[in-house]
């Protein structure tokens, strides 16, 4: 396995030892159609080919616009083969969006593959080289199909220089224009090589991917990681099929965020009300039936890890897991120090934090509690962005991560905050709502928290409603609500303490722009919409207010 240095000699080792091996399982239209190790590598040569005679520049940008398909993954490998760039764009992104990374990024091509709504981001492509993919109705430029059929494989692959640039991830930002973040081949190698340490799955895993391929976490923790281990990868086709997707493939490992982990909770009460599940659970044989059925359903039977990232996970639902016999790690990581930071592990697992830091990174915490770390993978710099990048490293080359952090007298860390999420209210006291929105997380009527106060006396929680929240009446929801801001008040500081629980008319989504396509909270453009009207909800006579 020395030879194998790269994500390309990972796939091009797999596709020699097992060419007929399924490597990619892509359902279309309520089929399945599959790819073996030799036909993904044959069509990625061809289209390494195709992008060869366009005549590019030495290592161009090449984008790639889809959601996650079995085409996304050997378009990734046809750019590896071409010795270009890839630069992956979310496939939620508006047309302004689409325009402005491909304009930055300076990109001589795109691959267009799944969509759920090209037609609204067309107009943000520049021109440039098209390839579009008719299997998923698309028509742009040239398609994927004639290339395949037409033009001959690449038969010489370059070697790939470690230190050469790998890809520019776009961060999906909860404030201001996404930054480039530039990763070389190395700094992928290298965070494989640490899970490969400690997240023991068997060789030839079963995956499925269907968080953004364009976010840092799926591409290393599925993709890359998936190449290196030889994965079987499956796709979901659709929101409605992805239940049974999921459940069809039964992935050795499983990555969500916590807004999924909330979701599949929600189905599973709806389906069995707490009070009978517990029941369920306290009477011997009949818990492990229960327990080894919902697993099934969820398509967890056979997951060894279960990973929680991109936001704070409440540990009453962990433990809520725990009793239906799935066992979740929380992990920390950002697109810039390729997501090696700190990880819980079933050898070190303590709920409610994110673990221990990675035995290759070095962390120390700022005078304000800001995590700061370096590790052997960390990002070489937002693309042409100098002055920006210098101002994230500290004197002693740490990366300023704006995560508030602390430890406890086991080295596990806690994230309480970020630094801009911090707010003042009008008493002149600093608020971080982060520690507030997950202990009202546990209230299973809410679906997404947002505590705000600038301006006002107290915090005010906004709120969207899950599904369990929508299906009851008005009092009752308002009941339980307060009874929740009751339980959490007497453990805040006098200052902190909710005053006001406002739900909103809407979802808060990617589309109307108040969440990252990682399904974090946009709190600055969520307070720019509503920030006129907290001083007149505060002075409602209701502490639940429906706006």
């Amino acid at each position: 396995m020395s030879e194998i240095q790269t994500p390309l000699d990972a796939f091009l080792k797999w596709e020699r030892e097992t060419p007929d091996k399924i490597f990619l399982r892509q359902p279309i239209d309520g089929k399945k159609v599959t790819y073996t190790f030799q036909e993904a590598g044959l069509e990625a040569r061809k289209i390494a080919s195709y992008l060869g005679s366009l005549n590019l520049p030495k290592r161009s940008h090449i984008a790639l616009l889809s959601k996650n398909c079995a085409h996304w993954i050997m378009s990734d490998l046809a750019i590896m083969m071409a010795d270009h760039v890839s630069i992956p764009i979310y496939p939620t992104l508006n047309d302004a969006g689409v325009k402005q990374v491909l304009t930055h990024s300076e990109s001589k091509a795109i691959i267009i593959g799944k969509l759920d709504d090209f037609e609204s981001q067309k107009g943000g492509i520049p021109d440039i080289h098209r390839i579009s993919i008719s299997m998923y109705g698309e028509d742009e430029g040239k398609f994927w199909e004639d290339i395949i059929s037409t033009e001959q494989p690449l038969k010489d692959i370059p070697n790939m220089n470690l230190d050469d640039l790998h890809t520019i991830i776009y961060t999906s930002g909860t404030t201001g224009n996404p930054k480039g973040v530039m990763h070389t081949i190395r700094n992928f190698a290298e965070s494989v090589k640490i899970f490969e340490e400690f997240i023991k799955v068997q060789p030839n895993p079963r995956l499925f991917s269907y968080l953004p391929l364009a976010h840092v976490a799926e591409r290393m923790g599925i993709g890359t990681y998936g190449y290196f281990k030889g994965a079987e990868f499956s796709f979901p086709e659709s929101l409605a099929t992805f239940a049974s997707d999921l459940e069809r493939c039964q992935p050795h490992s499983f990555v969500a965020v916590p807004r999924i982990w909330t979701k599949f909770q929600e189905k599973i009460l709806e389906k069995m009300p707490q009070k009978k599940l517990s029941l369920l659970l306290k009477i011997p044989i009949i818990n492990t039936i229960i327990k080894n059925k919902l697993k099934q359903k969820l398509g967890l039977s056979q997951a060894k890890y279960c990973f929680s990232g991109a936001a704070p996970l409440a540990s009453s639902l962990i433990k809520w897991y725990e009793t239906i016999g799935i066992t979740i790690f929380q992990v920390y990581g950002m697109t810039e120090d390729c997501i090696i930071s700190h990880a819980n592990t079933p050898d070190n697992n303590k709920i409610g934090t994110v673990g221990k830091s990675w035995p290759t990174a070095k962390i120390k915490l700022s005078e304000e509690g800001e995590i700061r770390i370096k590790n052997n993978c960390m990002f070489k710099g937002y693309y042409k962005a100098p002055e920006i990048t210098a101002e994230v490293f500290d004197e002693e080359g740490y990366f300023k991560t704006g995560d508030i952090g602390e430890y406890d007298h086991d080295g596990f860390m806690t994230i309480t905050g970020r630094v801009k999420d911090q707010f003042k209210t009008d008493k002149g006291k600093y608020i971080s709502p982060s520690p507030i929105e997950l202990e009202l997380s546990k209230n299973t009527d809410i679906e997404q928290i947002c505590i705000v106060g600038t301006g006002i006396p107290q915090p005010i929680a906004l709120i969207t409603l899950s599904e369990l929240g929508r299906a009851k009446t008005k009092e009752d929801l308002s009941d339980g609500l307060i009874a929740t801001v009751q339980l959490i008040n007497p453990r805040l500081e006098k200052h902190e303490k909710i005053e006001k629980v406002v739900i909103m008319k809407e979802d808060w989504n990617v589309d109307n722009g108040l969440t990252t396509p990682t399904m974090k909270v946009k709190r600055n453009s969520i307070e720019k919409i509503h920030k006129e009207f907290y001083a007149s909800w505060f002075q409602m006579d209701d502490k639940v207010i429906f706006e």
